[in-house]
């Protein structure tokens, strides 16, 4: 019982689980951002947020004021996973979901380690085996494709320094306060980064309009895959609680195996979703992205799956 105990507060298994959550939604994700109804990134996003506010039923298991110092440090953490959330799902809409997203793989882990160092001290938590294997996964991932740089590297910069900063911010707050006390603040900013798309009057028709339009099947496919993705966010920012960031968005190359398993499954046989390129030089190189992230993997469980804070 001590052992499965032990096992569910481990912070790696804890990033293992979450992205592989992740993964999947993202699948469905892409499925649903090409269909009519689910189309609009500001609804989609808005929408993301918008029920982040369910979080707050923490607030009845352990829940102590921080200072506000340390409130206002998870506030902006949860502030920037939204507006680096619409970057991500920008990528999603737009590319193959197994190279763009991949690219997230490699260039989020960086973006970690460089504020980690900054800000905590300690850039990937005294594993670079594991880690740098991770990372290069999702880079040999990126690149399995001939893909436009200049076009979706602003998209690809912008979440991976969004998410950087904000999984440093998180630790920095949950070094600072209980784990429910973080979360609280954090999912306020989120939610409050939702409420501010509403501002400008043309995103909020937008938003609105996009809601009504979607048929019934849709928005209830759509909540099912916000449920499956917020226990992955969860369980993402717990992992954070107890492992360092770095390593734990490293793991995220788990989501991107994921990704490519499915994108792989469903272009072969539901290509009427969604279809991606799996021949040849594209094929060889996403392959080696997913046995570097199994081998990063590896490394991490034989140092016990722990990590400098």
């Amino acid at each position: 019982m001590n052992a499965i105990k032990s096992l569910a507060l481990n912070g790696i298994f804890l990033a293992i689980t979450a992205h592989g959550l992740i993964g999947l939604s993202l699948i469905w994700d892409k499925v649903l951002l090409q269909r009519r109804g689910t189309q609009n990134l500001l609804s989609y996003v808005f929408w993301l947020g918008a029920i982040s506010i369910f979080g707050l039923v923490l607030l009845a298991f352990g829940f102590k004021m921080p200072s506000l110092y340390i409130a206002g440090l998870a506030f902006a953490a949860g502030l920037l996973d939204l507006i680096a959330s619409y970057f991500y799902y920008a990528a999603l809409k737009s590319g193959e979901a197994s190279d763009e997203l991949a690219a997230m793989g490699g260039f989020a882990p960086v973006a970690t380690a460089l504020f980690a160092l900054w800000l905590l001290k300690t850039p990937a938590g005294g594993q670079w085996s594991g880690f740098l294997l991770l990372t290069a996964g999702g880079f040999f991932m990126f690149f399995a494709e001939k893909v436009p740089l200049r076009k979706m590297a602003p998209r690809i910069i912008a979440a991976a320094i969004g998410f950087g900063l904000m999984n440093v911010l998180q630790k920095i707050a949950f070094n600072n306060t209980n784990f429910v006390s973080g979360y609280v603040f954090f999912t306020l900013g989120t939610f409050a980064g939702s409420i501010a798309l509403l501002i400008p009057p043309s995103w909020r028709k937008q938003i609105f309009q996009s809601s009504e339009q979607a048929p019934p099947k849709s928005k209830f496919w759509y909540m099912v895959n916000r449920f499956v993705a917020g226990v992955g966010s969860f369980l993402v920012v717990f992992a954070i609680s107890r492992a360092h960031p770095s390593l734990v968005q490293a793991i995220s190359g788990v989501r991107y195996v994921t990704i490519f398993i499915g994108a792989y499954l469903i272009t072969r046989f539901r290509p009427s979703w969604f279809r991606e390129n799996f021949q040849g030089r594209a094929m060889i190189l996403k392959a080696t992205g997913t046995c570097l992230v199994v081998a990063g993997l590896v490394l991490v469980a034989l140092h016990g799956g722990t990590a400098t804070q």
